[in-house]
């Protein structure tokens, strides 16, 4: 199981679109147009009701096929006060963050520490991904490092961390989020 998890609004829904087309094609296509996606995020009376009775609102499940099925699960960014109830299978983690947004980049770093943080995810292995790098407003990732004090975050976490600088609209880095993913995986069998 892969988790994909990021704040409201970052690209989510669509980059996980993206990599099943990706995985699916034969390579002799590009991914052509972004397919029109419906947000994974809840309302206020939806997360209450998740909250009380469990329900599966705000998360898509999809299974990519990189060598072997990988299934991602994703969680709407409102859902972040019980992402943990979802650690427990967790192989992989993609923790989404949008490149072209630097408010919302303190908040995402305090999701992304309390993330790293978790016992249930010390042995997983974490791509942090910086979408919409294709907006003319984008941080560029040298930009964010600064900004997030990546290298120190990095270097204090338990866990084994990438990051990758994408545009799930346009495509760009999406081969590389795949490759990491079948790496991740391949590793797993």
């Amino acid at each position: 199981m892969c988790l994909l998890l990021g704040a409201t609004g970052v690209g989510k829904t669509l980059l996980v679109k993206r990599l099943q087309k990706l995985s699916s094609r034969d390579g002799k296509d590009d991914l052509g147009e972004p397919p029109p996606t419906r947000p994974t995020e809840c309302t206020a009376a939806q997360y209450l009701a998740l909250v009380s009775r469990c329900a599966q609102v705000g998360t898509n499940l999809t299974d990519i096929v990189a060598h072997r099925k990988i299934t991602i699960r994703e969680l709407g960014g409102c859902m972040s006060p019980i992402w943990s109830s979802y650690y427990g299978n967790c192989h992989s983690l993609l923790f989404m963050m949008d490149a072209s947004n630097p408010t919302q980049l303190s908040a995402s770093c305090m999701q992304l520490l309390s993330l790293l943080s978790a016992e249930e995810l010390a042995e997983s292995s974490v791509l942090i991904l910086f979408n919409k790098i294709d907006l003319p407003c984008y941080m560029t990732m040298e930009e964010i490092k600064s900004l997030m004090r990546l290298p120190d975050i990095t270097a204090c976490a338990k866990q084994s961390i990438t990051t990758a600088e994408i545009s799930a609209r346009n495509g760009t880095g999406l081969e590389t989020v795949l490759g990491w993913l079948q790496d991740q995986h391949r590793a797993s069998s």
